[in-house]
């Protein structure tokens, strides 16, 4: 099969209405290696660089509430550093770049679920650095 590992995805597909940081950066812990008080960190098995993790709020309105707030992994040697936060806002947006999904099936409901990854994370693009829009007819129009 051409499909091994994980499969690059864009942020647009996984998030269509956005999301927005609801957790702090963490590292993830290598729970198979780590014993005794000796924690061990986790470390990305392609590239060896460590594994980080933060919780999103999905901001799609029709998402059920049990999918509302996600796990995205980011693949990076430090801490990544979330964008800073939009005045007025309670939450902070953000997107990931250079996004993969690994779909797996779920040890304890027996379901398919899906491990998102990235590479990097930012503030959104603002609809005018978008390079396309769609105009009134349904055409693609330059911004």
């Amino acid at each position: 099969m051409a499909i091994a590992g994980p499969i690059p995805i864009a942020f647009e597909h996984v998030f269509p209405h956005g999301c927005y940081l609801v957790g702090e950066v963490e590292q993830v812990k290598d729970f198979t290696a780590s014993t005794g008080g000796r924690t061990v960190f986790a470390k990305d098995k392609t590239t060896g660089e460590l594994v980080w993790q933060v919780a999103v709020m999905d901001a799609d309105p029709a998402a059920k509430l049990a999918q509302k707030t996600v796990a995205v992994k980011i693949i990076a040697p430090v801490q990544p550093v979330p964008p800073p936060s939009t005045p007025g806002l309670p939450i902070t947006p953000v997107e990931f770049e250079q996004m993969t999904v690994t779909p797996y099936v779920h040890q304890t409901t027996g379901r398919l679920a899906y491990s998102l990854r990235a590479r990097s994370m930012r503030a959104p693009r603002t609809v005018a650095a978008s390079t396309k829009q769609t105009g009134a007819a349904g055409k693609e129009v330059a911004a």
